[in-house]
């Protein structure tokens, strides 16, 4: 079980690592570790043909020193002997990757939405003049100078604000579903920003949800055996359930699409994906961006409802042995 309780906290933490120091790679030209097993000799790693100056290098070595911290922190943790404290640490990284992405979906939406409902009016000249207002029509700029901006202001708001807000990102999806009905058949005005929006926050809904849902049992069971389970078998299940299912897909997922640069999410992130609808909101780049969100918190909630059950089973154990 030790070897299980160190493997999902190493696990966890490299997900976060990887996601970390993709973005480093591929936004800001760093070299990563594969540049840097590539400088040492290592030609097989070498995936982007560079050369890079010395401090680039410098700055990939800290890459690579991270990935080293992945398999270094959780036996620093596993010392101090915690259980209980282990899958709340997990939980707390869950939550904070959660509300990060809740609240930067949140803005982002509100004020895209806002952008581009001026923007179909003829109204965004008046209000940042001509030259502005051309440049919030391309992808790029909106991206960079517009959402950016609002992802580190929802970064700050999840680091000081713990919980989760669903509740209110349903609440927003059902007013702007309603707002459809409403100007379509009474005013006969509908956009295609409004139903961008209802499905930028849909999805973000449901994939934000997940590991959550998962804490409290909410994901549907088809309980043909796992209903008539002792209690003990139910934990042995969950935890194997979890490390041959559960942390294998969100690990293809983060592979398939984060490995290079031409890979699935990192294309559509990196060049600002949008759909080909001209005046509708520009966050279909985002919505790729949701699956490796998906994928980092589902990878810590696994690995934290592992240890839950770990920890379950041991004090059960002792229980009997004691009792």
């Amino acid at each position: 079980m030790k070897l299980i309780y160190y493997s999902v906290f190493v696990s966890a933490f490299l997900g976060l690592v990887f996601v970390i120091n993709n973005f480093l790679t591929y936004i800001f030209d760093l070299p990563g570790l594969f540049g840097i097993l590539a400088f040492l000799g290592f030609g097989y790693f070498d995936i982007t043909g560079q050369d890079y100056s010395g401090v680039f290098l410098f700055f990939g070595i800290i890459q690579s020193i991270s990935f080293i911290f992945a398999f270094c922190a959780p036996i620093l943790i596993l010392r101090q002997q915690k259980s209980e404290r282990d899958a709340a640490l997990l939980n707390s990284c869950s939550e904070i990757i959660v509300g990060f992405a809740f609240w930067s979906v949140m803005l982002i939406g509100v004020v895209d939405a806002a952008i581009s409902f001026v923007r179909i009016e003829g109204l965004l000249p008046n209000i940042v003049g001509d030259d502005l207002a051309l440049a919030l029509g391309k992808p790029a700029l909106r991206g960079a100078y517009i959402h950016i901006p609002l992802l580190i202001i929802g970064m700050i708001i999840a680091l000081y604000r713990r919980g989760f807000d669903f509740i209110w990102l349903a609440l927003l999806i059902v007013l702007g579903e309603l707002l459809i009905v409403i100007t379509r058949f009474i005013f006969s005005y509908e956009q295609a920003f409004m139903g961008d929006l209802v499905r930028f926050w849909y999805a973000g809904l449901f994939l934000f949800s997940s590991a959550y849902t998962l804490v409290h049992e909410g994901h549907v069971r088809v309980d043909v055996l796992y209903a008539n389970f002792s209690e003990k078998s139910k934990a042995y299940t969950n935890i194997f359930g979890s490390i041959f299912l559960g942390i294998p897909l969100c690990w293809i997922v983060l592979i398939r699409g984060c490995w290079h640069e031409t890979s699935p999410f990192n294309l559509a992130l990196l060049n600002f994906e949008v759909t080909q609808q001209g005046f509708g909101m520009y966050v279909k780049y985002l919505m790729s961006g949701f699956l490796i969100i998906f994928a980092l918190s589902m990878l810590f909630q696994f690995s934290s409802y592992i240890i839950s059950h770990i920890n379950s089973l041991v004090n059960k154990e002792e229980n009997t042995v004691y009792g």
